[in-house]
């Protein structure tokens, strides 16, 4: 940040905003009488985002988040002062308590849970030897944080506001051209060993974009724009684009299949598939019904095998799903565009909206929680032994850092390069506090001393590859106005809360490096693991069309966090973690299947293959290698009583997928 920097208009835009509800901010605070004015201009930055959906969300649950910390700061600080072991136990489990709340969380509601956490530590610490004033301490921290949100949400959403429509469009039609791309690939002609690699990084991308846009979307009710009125479409829409995956993942493996029993796929079929393909587009039920006809005609000709005659029945289901789910996806992307016009969402039959269901780790979100504890447990012990005056500094640190980045696999790197910011931030504390703020004599003269730092910084928050050193150098500043008495402020005392701030961060870096940082690839098998586990879950209740919806969701969403995780391995190594994932994308969509057709199967040959299921699956979850060798026998049994009855037909897709997904190479004759 030496140079001048060069900012595009959109970041330059958004610094100024920040910077204009920082000082509006600012400078209520100082008329209103606060006793700290400068937590309302550090909020106003915090809550900032090039987004005006983003700021609103955000606002709330941080307004939420700091009247949790501060109730739980009045509660627990003048009932525990006389103990200050028991306080600082108390504290640091509230911390522990909250984060590991947001950590099960992952949608823009965590960040209140995690406020909550630390904002009773960052009150509490420093008022220990003060309990009479806790109370007002607090309403004055929540009146400060709350001026400063009313004042950035203001101006964010006034002023040239941002809407999340271009971005959140941008990632939907980017899934819609990746799905549409995978269909075109399956239904054509074919493409070669290139084009299929790069299909494969859309497939991965594609699960990626999903998990994204269920995320932003919880910031579609908040968005300026019309936006706003689009959340049902735009909540049905992803619930769609994830019931495609599995639909052309097991389309594009039961073609495979059919290739390798017969050599080729039958030439009626593929120029129907290739008619269909050139029509997904229009609406064209003709060519849909012709590669329909087709399936069937060849799944009831005696002449083909028993295995064959099941692949072209199961291809028929998932090609009918693959059309149906297209064309419904096109109908609500044009639903979204008109919301958008303005013009009311013509009236479509949905399902009940529920939020979606994403990965949770609680092993080791209870394993985050633990770390923060700790680290301020040993920050407050090394504070009350040594009786520093400005150790509650140390224990604050330790709870913010370890909060701050335990969403990360290895936290410590995060840590670091936020700390190094940290002490590149002490000169301009310094300057800052000790030389201009003594010489402010009005506001005006304040923020002109303080524009050039801030209107820099800013810009650089709104990249994010530097966003993470801005927010360090930023915090350093802000943060020391805001904790530090500026009209009384001297050398000593800065030095001493400066270092304090750093000791926290090393025993939170620490701690953390000892406790909880783990590898990417140790949390992929954990990931992998927890499939297994849903499978499992999957064999033992009665499957709905909406329990399904969620675990698909859930499933797509480890794909997503998967594709990071295995990208630094081998490019065969991480495609085959994401074809993995795939494959066990599509045995929870057979299970799934086979749950509300097994009245159809004689009920012992089922309960017995879902038992049997389920032992295999939770044996996969406990690292286990795979033993399942007994179940293809069963497997192929139902297929072939499912074959000699009209009646069960809805019952050979599971049974295919199932055989298809669990032993890859199996003959292809079926044993009854």
């Amino acid at each position: 940040m030496t140079a001048l920097p060069c900012f595009s208009r959109q970041e330059w835009l958004f610094s100024l905003k920040s910077f204009a509800g920082a000082m509006l901010a600012l400078y209520l605070s100082s008329r209103f009488g606060l006793p700290r004015p400068f937590w309302s201009m550090m909020t106003a930055y915090i809550v900032a985002h090039p987004l005006a959906g983003h700021v609103r969300s955000k606002s709330l649950y941080r307004l939420g988040g700091t009247v949790l910390g501060c109730a739980a700061a009045v509660v627990l600080v003048p009932s525990l002062s006389a103990s200050p072991v028991l306080l600082s136990l108390a504290l640091a489990l509230w911390v522990g308590m909250c984060l590991y709340l947001s950590l099960l969380d992952r949608s823009a509601r965590s960040y209140a849970f995690m406020l909550g956490g630390y904002s009773a530590a960052l009150i509490g610490f420093p008022l220990v030897d003060a309990p009479a004033a806790m109370f007002d301490t607090a309403i004055a921290r929540a009146e400060e944080i709350g001026l400063g949100i009313v004042c950035a949400s203001l101006v964010h959403s006034i002023v040239w506001p941002a809407g999340l429509a271009p971005s959140l469009l941008g990632l939907i039609d980017r899934a819609l051209g990746d799905v549409r791309r995978w269909a075109g690939d399956l239904l054509g002609s074919g493409v070669d060993a290139e084009a299929r690699e790069r299909l494969a990084q859309d497939r991965r991308r594609l699960a990626v974009d999903i998990t994204q846009l269920r995320l932003s979307a919880t910031h579609v009710p908040f968005d300026t724009g019309n936006l706003r009125w689009t959340q049902g479409a735009v909540r049905d829409l992803l619930d769609r684009l994830a019931a495609l995956t599995p639909s052309l993942s097991a389309l594009e493996d039961r073609l495979e299949a059919l290739r390798e029993a017969t050599g080729s796929v039958p030439d009626d079929i593929a120029r129907a598939m290739t008619r269909s393909a050139a029509c997904l587009d229009a609406d064209a039920p003709r060519a849909s019904d012709d590669v329909r006809i087709a399936f069937h005609a060849h799944a009831a000709d005696p002449r083909n095998a028993s295995w064959v005659r099941a692949l072209h029945i199961d291809m028929a289901v998932h090609f009918d799903a693959l059309v149906a789910g297209w064309r419904r996806c096109r109908a609500l992307r044009a639903d979204i565009a008109a919301g958008l016009a303005g013009h009311a969402l013509p009236l479509r039959r949905r399902a009940v909206p529920r939020p979606p269901v994403l990965h949770v780790d609680k092993g080791l979100a209870m394993r985050s929680a633990f770390t923060v504890v700790l680290s301020t447990c040993a920050a407050c012990a090394a504070w009350i032994l040594s009786g520093w005056r400005s150790g509650s500094s140390m224990a604050m640190a330790a709870a913010v850092f370890c909060s701050f980045f335990a969403t990360l696999d290895d936290p410590v790197p995060g840590m670091h390069k936020f700390l190094v910011a940290l002490l590149w931030s002490l000169p301009v504390s310094a300057f800052y506090v000790l030389g201009v703020m003594p010489l402010a004599q009005d506001f005006v003269m304040l923020m002109l001393c303080i524009a050039p730092l801030f209107l820099v910084v800013g810009g650089y928050l709104a990249r994010p590859a530097s966003s993470l050193t801005a927010l360090g150098m930023f915090f350093g500043v802000a943060g020391t106005l805001a904790l530090h008495d500026v009209g009384s402020a001297d050398w000593v005392g800065f030095l001493e809360g400066q270092l304090a701030i750093i000791a926290g961060a090393l025993i939170a870096g620490r701690m953390t490096s000892i406790v909880r940082s783990v590898s990417s690839e140790w949390s992929a098998q954990r990931i992998r693991s927890a499939t297994w586990r849903d499978l499992a879950e999957m064999t033992t209740r009665p499957a709905s069309a909406r329990s399904y919806g969620a675990s698909a969701g859930r499933m797509l969403d480890r794909i997503a966090l998967l594709v990071p995780r295995t990208a630094g391995a081998a490019g065969a190594q991480g495609s085959t973690a994401a074809g993995l994932a795939l494959r066990e994308l599509r045995i929870g969509a057979s299970i799934s299947v086979l749950q509300r057709h097994r009245h159809l199967l004689p009920d012992a040959l089922s309960r017995h293959l879902l038992a049997d299921l389920r032992r295999s699956f939770l044996a996969r979850a406990k690292g286990f290698p795979p033993r399942h060798e007994a179940l293809l026998p069963q497997i192929d049994r139902l297929l072939v009583l499912s074959l000699a009855s009209t009646a069960c037909k809805p019952a050979v897709t599971a049974l295919v997928g199932l055989r298809r997904d669990l032993f890859p190479s199996a003959p292809t004759d079926l044993q009854p």
